[in-house]
Formats: C-alpha cells, structure tokens, sequence
C-alpha cells in the first residue's frame, strides 16, 4: 500500500481547475488524445483496441468495475500537468507541504527518556526543503519507504525538534499510519 505516494497524488487534484471527465466515452477520448492512438490506450488498460474504439464514438457507455478503475485511475494520473506541475513547484519553492496524519511516533533518544511510541495525531507545515525532498522522490519513483523516511525526518525537525531548538539527540520513526493527507 502506498499511503503516502497516494496521499501526495490527491493533493495535486486539490488544485485542478476543471473537473476530470466523468463519462467512459469522455475519459477514452482524454486517453486517445494524449497517448494519440487507440492501440496505446487498447495496450495501456489492457482491452482491445475495437473496444476503446467503440468508448470514443459512445457506443459502449457503461465499463466494468475493474475497467472503471482503471480508466478513472490512468484519466486522474494525466489530467492537468501543467497545473500539478506549477503547484508542486510553488510547494518546493516557497510555500512548502501540510501534512496531516495519525500514525504511531516511536523515538531513538538519549536513555532516561521516553522513547515508547504511542499514536498521535499530527497536522504540521512542512518547510519547502522537505516539500521539495517529498516531490522529488515521488516523482523519481522512490519506494514508499523512502518516502515515509522524509516524511518522518520532517515532522522530526520541524515538530518534534521545534526547528533545532529542543531535543537534540532526537530521532523519530513513523510507523503504522492510520492515515496521511497532504495539502499544497
């Protein structure tokens, strides 16, 4: 399960602005139209191309659940990448990441501390730095342990840490998530 590759996805559909397709025939037609053949979009969904061909002029209207699924996913992954582009670049730029999450905080700490993890629910600005790491990582197709591992570094400096300020000694691990949300 990729919670936190997943959760980034949706906070780039936070900023389209305009609706993705809803219709089957619509969503075949997104598809042909970036991948610019029937054949690409027959081979990407794993159908015949007679079968996207029938989608483009709506004479299929109805798919079936694990087709829905998938066009809906492969439509969603493609919609606006101009306007996804410029929201993470703004993130990794200048106004960083929300995280929100509920998830178990363990620590590594100097002995006589507290170090049992417990869950927590955390939301927390994340600073571009971090934003930028997260971005980048996903975008490169980092595994979703790398991933968490950046997540926890940041809420470890700029939440459990307070920027440097306290617990110098101090190092989180993020486990068990419950869930995660990220907002630009």
């Amino acid at each position: 399960m990729s919670e936190i590759s997943d959760s980034l996805s949706r906070a780039d559909e936070q900023n389209f602005t305009r609706p993705v397709p809803k219709s089957a025939g619509a969503q075949m037609r997104f598809l042909v139209k970036q991948l610019k053949s029937t054949k690409a979009v027959a081979t990407l969904l794993n159908i015949s191309q007679r079968t996207v061909e029938r989608y483009v002029k709506d004479q299929i209207k109805q798919p079936k659940p694990a087709l829905s699924a998938r066009l809906e996913g492969e439509v969603r992954r493609r919609w606006q990448p101009l306007v996804r582009k410029r929201a993470r670049d703004k993130a990794a730029k200048s106004t960083g990441l929300v995280i929100e999450t509920r998830a178990r905080f363990g620590f590594t700490a100097a002995p006589g501390t507290s170090d049992d993890g417990r869950m927590r629910r955390i939301t927390q600005h994340l600073p571009p730095e971090y934003a930028s790491r997260l971005l980048a990582a996903q975008e490169a197709g980092a595994a979703e342990s790398q991933l968490r591992a950046i997540a926890a570094e940041g809420l470890q400096e700029v939440y459990f840490k307070d920027s440097g300020s306290r617990a110098q000694g101090l190092l989180v691990e993020f486990t068990d998530i419950d869930y995660v949300d990220f907002a630009f």
